[in-house]
């Protein structure tokens, strides 16, 4: 075997891809992966959330040999898919991909390298960018019911909301260094294998929107970290589905995630939750209720 070289990472990194009736932008994902060097074929797994348009056969002859497809039986969501994907991952850390996104370089290394001096870092974050360049500040602080004013409603034209708002999106804190965040955006993330599980892996819950931010407040109260990493940039064709109105299918959605995670993690009246308050409310939630079971362990604990 050869030598490893001196400040090379020793952390294995796969990939899990949840595809939903996005065939020709998981193909698109992968193939940047695969260009790039950022992961080997057989580390990539792409989840099939039993998509109507029968994604889950043609992605098997689509993606490159070596790629592993895992097919659910059922659509169970975002965070279900993620679940299946890390369960049947191998390696120590698992990058969880949006199939609208795509790399244009490699610098995962340097991801790698953090969770190797950092035992206790959970979640790393990556410079989610648009097409043309700009940022899409994916990493944020947790929400105070202010917050959701001031992005939602007029408010967040008035000055004190707009540096409210600003402040929420860490937008300061977008240097050259990787910086504490309270949660990032699961468009694109890096999760220690091992925090994960301990956790208990995404709430199952949550069908869509919110689960990377219970993710990220379970590593806080359980004593694992979350940064951003500015200087890993990953490319997001978005379209922010969550921005729609609240009537919409989209938007109730988005409420429900929202009420739950308040239920879980307390109602933030005007002030963003501290870590310790975050814990006590956690804590009151497990011993009031069940949580629902899961892969490992429970979901949602």
């Amino acid at each position: 075997m050869p030598a490893i070289p001196e400040g090379a990472p020793v952390s294995t990194l796969g990939v899990v891809i949840v595809n939903y009736n996005t065939l020709d932008l998981t193909v698109n994902c992968v193939a940047s992966l695969l260009q790039h060097g950022v992961a080997a074929a057989p580390d990539i797994v792409v989840v099939d959330n039993a998509s109507p348009d029968g994604s889950a056969a043609r992605l098997q002859a689509a993606l490159p040999p070596g790629v592993r497809v895992v097919l659910s039986t059922r659509n169970g969501g975002f965070g279900a898919g993620v679940n299946l994907g890390v369960q049947a991952a191998t390696t120590d850390l698992v990058l969880v991909l949006n199939p609208d996104t795509y790399f244009k370089r490699n610098d995962v290394d340097t991801i790698r390298r953090l969770f190797d001096e950092r035992p206790r870092l959970g979640v790393a974050g990556l410079r989610l960018i648009n097409p043309d360049g700009s940022l899409q500040y994916s990493a944020r602080r947790f929400y105070s019911l202010p917050d959701i004013l001031a992005r939602r409603t007029l408010l967040g034209r008035w000055g004190p909301m707009r540096s409210r708002i600003d402040s929420h999106l860490l937008k300061r804190e977008w240097g050259a260094e990787p910086f504490e965040a309270d949660w990032v955006m699961g468009t694109g993330f890096v999760v220690r294998t091992m925090a994960f599980r301990q956790v208990g892996c995404m709430d199952e819950g949550y069908f869509l929107y919110f689960e990377e931010v219970d993710l990220c407040a379970r590593m806080w109260v359980t004593g694992w970290h979350v940064l951003a990493v500015p200087s890993v940039e990953l490319v997001h064709e978005h379209q922010r589905h969550s921005a729609a109105g609240i009537w919409s299918k989209s938007g109730k959605t988005h409420l429900r995630s929202m009420a739950r995670f308040f239920a879980k993690f307390g109602v933030p009246w005007l002030a963003r939750p501290s870590r310790g308050g975050l814990a006590r409310s956690y804590a009151r939630w497990r011993a009031e209720g069940p949580p629902k079971p899961s892969w490992g362990q429970q979901s949602g604990n």
